[in-house]
């Protein structure tokens, strides 16, 4: 064993500062191709201004060198020196050695700067001289991927797993899956996510997996995947689907407990409040449901959704007065959406305040005119106010919107023969 390789031995075994020894010994007294080797064991510990000295040396001595060329860009990258890099990799000609894998590493130099259309040009460069080579299949791959553009990469992925698993440390299938369910193909991806997770198991990988089974509509299969991500770290977002699952399945006390959690990872949210209040609800929990939405609003006065869940329980309780008071309280927030007016003309006529609920429907119908459920309500209330002809209109319009509701023909009919 020569010294060069005791040093490695040395510092595979954990004994890095004999290993270090001998290679400063081999960086002095050592043949060039040995100081190579020196500095590329630098670069492994971390040692790159030693590595650097070494290789600028003989980069110098030896400016035809591919392997010294490429070994000292690698370093120049290591040291923050992007610009040198890629300067030093532009001088290498076409019909040089290693030219193509001069190209991989300007790619990934480019792609680091963001200069993304760059780094793809010397891909295809790259791929054209070696069309068959994986390794600049992967980096275009890699490459689409990184930028979102998910559907030139699924190809590429799905050619190398003809003939590989894993490459530069990446699961491929694992890493196919991931494009596939990013382009909304959830059925597909979901065999390369298993086959994948067979081999590499990570907590991306497999709420990945979980949120695919949840858009495909697997909910079953979905929960004990969220189940697990859970066990590892109480991410707010697994919480929220496998609340979802839950609520798909029909498990109205496991949604419910199951929001209850991931409430308890954000207080400050105002939407989790929301849809753990309406779970709660549905569990039967209306005293926990309204509470969550009064303190949704207290966070968001505005939260449209929060105001129309809570005005939808006070109308199941009747409690119109409470309803009148969460629209004028939603006014001085400057939220003024037209179903706030009707739930307000509708608690009016609740209330017998008859000429408000007049004024209150005559103002949402400028943006309901087209809603059948708000026309006839507004019919009726009309036609028990006594203004028989303004109803007699609505009416009219409503069939002609939907001429299928006979009760409203047969309404305006008797409209029509005791006008």
């Amino acid at each position: 064993m020569n010294q060069l390789e005791q040093a490695v031995q040395y510092i595979e075994q954990g004994e890095v500062e004999k290993g270090l020894e001998l290679l400063e010994e081999r960086e002095q007294a050592g043949t060039d191709e040995e100081k190579y080797y020196v500095a590329y064991y630098y670069q492994r510990l971390g040692l790159v201004e030693r590595a650097l000295r070494i290789m600028e040396d003989l980069h110098t001595l030896y400016p035809d060198e591919i392997e010294f060329r490429l070994l000292l860009a690698e370093l120049y990258v290591d040291d923050d020196r992007e610009d040198e890099a890629i300067d030093l990799l532009s001088e290498v000609a076409e019909d040089e050695e290693g030219y193509v894998r001069t190209l991989l590493l300007l790619a990934d130099l480019y792609q680091m700067q963001g200069l993304e259309e760059v780094a793809e040009k010397k891909l295809l460069q790259a791929q054209r001289l070696l069309p068959d080579e994986p390794i600049v299949s992967f980096g275009l791959a890699e490459l689409y991927s990184s930028r979102g553009d998910d559907a030139k990469a699924v190809p590429y992925y799905k050619a190398l797993l003809d003939e590989h698993d894993e490459m530069g440390g990446v699961n491929l299938s694992l890493r196919l899956a991931e494009c596939l369910s990013a382009l909304g193909s959830w059925e597909e991806a979901i065999p390369y996510y298993e086959a994948g997770l067979q081999e590499q198991e990570n907590l991306h990988s497999v709420f990945g997996y979980g949120f695919t089974l949840y858009q495909a509509q697997q909910y079953q299969r979905a929960i004990p995947v969220f189940q697990k991500v859970l066990e590892q770290d109480e991410m707010s977002a697994a919480y929220v689907y496998l609340a979802e699952c839950y609520d798909q399945e029909g498990m109205k006390q496991e949604s419910y407990a199951t929001w209850k959690l991931a409430l308890e990872q954000d207080k400050m949210s105002a939407d989790l409040h929301v849809r753990f209040a309406e779970a709660a609800a549905k569990a039967g929990e209306t005293a926990e449901a309204q509470q969550a939405l009064q303190e949704a609003l207290a966070l968001d006065p505005s939260h449209l959704e929060a105001l129309l869940q809570y005005i939808h329980l006070l109308k199941e309780d009747a409690d119109y007065e409470r309803v009148v008071e969460l629209v004028g309280y939603a006014a001085e927030h400057g939220e003024a959406d037209p179903q706030l007016i009707w739930e307000l003309a509708h608690a009016k006529r609740e209330l017998e305040q008859y000429s408000e609920a007049l004024k209150h429907y005559e103002d949402a119908y400028t943006s309901f005119k087209t809603d059948a459920v708000f026309l006839e309500e507004y019919g009726r209330f009309l036609l028990e106010e006594g203004l028989r002809a303004q109803a007699r209109e609505v009416f009219t319009q409503l069939l002609q919107l939907d001429p299928t509701q006979t009760h409203i023909e047969e309404l305006l009919y008797n409209l029509e023969d005791f006008g």
